[in-house]
């Protein structure tokens, strides 16, 4: 029973060698964090040690007299496992997140008989459906 006990153990031991152990800890160089309680503004930024940069800020915005929500605009910087450094920008309000980085796809060009098409309904008159539904 001993024995049994006894090898047991070492299996455990040996399984617990292979187990990956932690990664270094990365840390955390600046940090700021503003919160102003009136008119609902904030702002953070932090960078760590690897490089990671990041700040946001925003402030809650009325839409209009029934809709209220958050506009904030940021960015962010960090270091791919490619060794290439990646930036995005953003801005996120009532016309929805909005991101900027030189490593985003991007769609390709709209074609021209497809712009010509929506220029031409764009002078057209509006149904006389949706006409009647604003009386």
């Amino acid at each position: 029973m001993r024995f049994a006990i006894f090898v047991l153990s070492l299996l455990a031991i040996s399984f617990a060698e292979d187990v990956e152990k932690p990664k270094d800890i990365i840390p955390i160089i600046s940090s700021e964090n503003i919160v102003e309680g009136i008119g609902g503004k904030f702002q953070y930024s932090y960078e760590s040690g690897d490089g990671t940069k990041v700040m946001q800020k925003g402030e809650l915005k009325s839409i209009d007299a029934e809709h209220a929500g958050e506009a904030v605009q940021g960015e962010y910087s960090y270091q791919g496992i490619d060794g290439q450094t990646y930036s995005l920008s953003y801005t996120a309000d009532e016309n929805g997140y909005q991101p900027k980085g030189d490593h985003l796809p991007t769609p390709p060009p709209v074609p021209e008989a497809i712009v010509r098409a929506l220029a031409y309904l764009a002078t057209l008159p509006p149904p006389k459906d949706e006409i009647e539904n604003l009386h």
